[in-house]
């Protein structure tokens, strides 16, 4: 079978490999569509493990089932490349994400590939069939859509708060779908590009402002004089991070969404967030729980993907589909059809 190989950044191969033989309690799915996520291109992260099959954001048809399987050749699937085992303190303590085994399960290759083998524990806590509502590309979104699912629940986000997201790629889009279909009051969203800036004012923001020009004085203007309730940080950017520090609204929260390289270390302001009772959060993935909520969503369209799907590209172009979206000019979702 055809394979995209991820060495870094600007080389990505079309390579050969073997489909993988799948054993008892397995199922091998024949990728339909992969979407290539930002983290995907978070060189620093991906080099120590290269050369490797990248893409977990897929769908795809059954067409081998192994012994003890309940699926059935045939079905559309959604698979989740991390599963949690349900059973450790962190799963027990509804911390499923930092669970031991959700950071070491996987599929095998990855979803840049023509097939791939899901494991028994994916197989049982990652497996779920499509609804005839949510196409192939649409189910792309599922895996992103439940990790800002659970950011939102893990702050407490309610109707009727203000919201401030700090860069728009597509999670940041996504929580400004997700927010206003939650219900928030007023949502400012920020970027370094303009094409991202236009796609959040359509996507739901109230308002819109590059994030160099972004000051606290400003979202006190879009936002009835208060700073936001929640601010979400959806990029890795030093800056973005200070900004946040300063326009959190007393009692509010600051959500970190998109990670720092590991060696970064920020100060901050102590006395400000203690005497305002700022509190700060860290989310990474998402449980079973809210892979079934995001898939309802994008089913009943109370969350529509389908607008920001870019880019559709064959196998081959895997590695022009990495340089769409590390360029950031004129892409959002940009999809991998592996069957093309």
């Amino acid at each position: 079978m055809r394979v995209a190989m991820y060495y870094n950044n600007q080389d990505v191969r079309l390579e050969e490999m073997s489909v993988p033989q799948i054993g008892p309690s397995e199922i091998l799915v024949k990728v339909m569509a992969s979407g290539i996520c930002g983290s995907d291109v978070m060189e620093w992260y991906r080099l120590k493990k290269a050369p490797l099959v990248l893409g977990h954001e897929i769908t795809g048809e059954i067409v081998e089932v192994g012994k003890g399987v309940t699926y059935k050749v045939g079905d559309r699937v959604f698979v989740s490349h991390h599963v949690p085992c349900n059973e450790c303190r962190y799963c027990q303590d509804g911390h499923h994400t930092v669970c031991d085994t959700l950071r070491s399960t996987n599929f095998d290759p990855g979803g840049f590939a023509e097939y791939l083998r899901v494991p028994p524990i994916n197989v049982a806590c990652g497996t779920f069939l499509l609804p005839d509502e949510i196409s192939y590309e649409d189910g792309t979104f599922i895996e992103p859509l439940a990790c800002v699912l659970r950011g939102q629940r893990i702050a407490h986000f309610q109707s009727g708060q203000s919201v401030l997201v700090l860069g728009s790629g597509l999670s940041g889009l996504l929580h400004i779908k997700l927010a206003r279909a939650l219900g928030a009051s007023r949502i400012v969203a920020t970027d370094i590009h303009e094409y991202r800036l236009e796609v959040a004012k359509r996507s739901g923001a109230d308002a819109v402002i590059h994030a160099e020009e972004f000051t606290p004085a400003y979202l006190r203007e879009q936002n009835n004089g208060c700073l936001a309730d929640l601010v979400i940080v959806c990029t890795g950017a030093i800056p973005a991070i200070h900004q946040a520090f300063h326009s959190t609204e007393r009692g509010g929260t600051i959500l970190f969404f998109a990670p720092t390289e590991p060696s970064v270390e920020i100060p901050f302001p102590m006395w400000d967030l203690w005497r305002d009772q700022i509190t700060m959060l860290s989310t990474y993935a998402g449980s079973p729980e809210d892979i079934m909520q995001a898939i309802e969503l994008v089913r009943a369209r109370k969350v529509d993907v389908r607008d920001m799907i870019t880019h559709r590209l064959g196998l081959a172009e895997t590695g022009l589909g990495f340089q769409l979206v590390l360029k950031a000019q004129d892409s959002i979702k940009v999809i991998i059809e592996p069957q093309r």
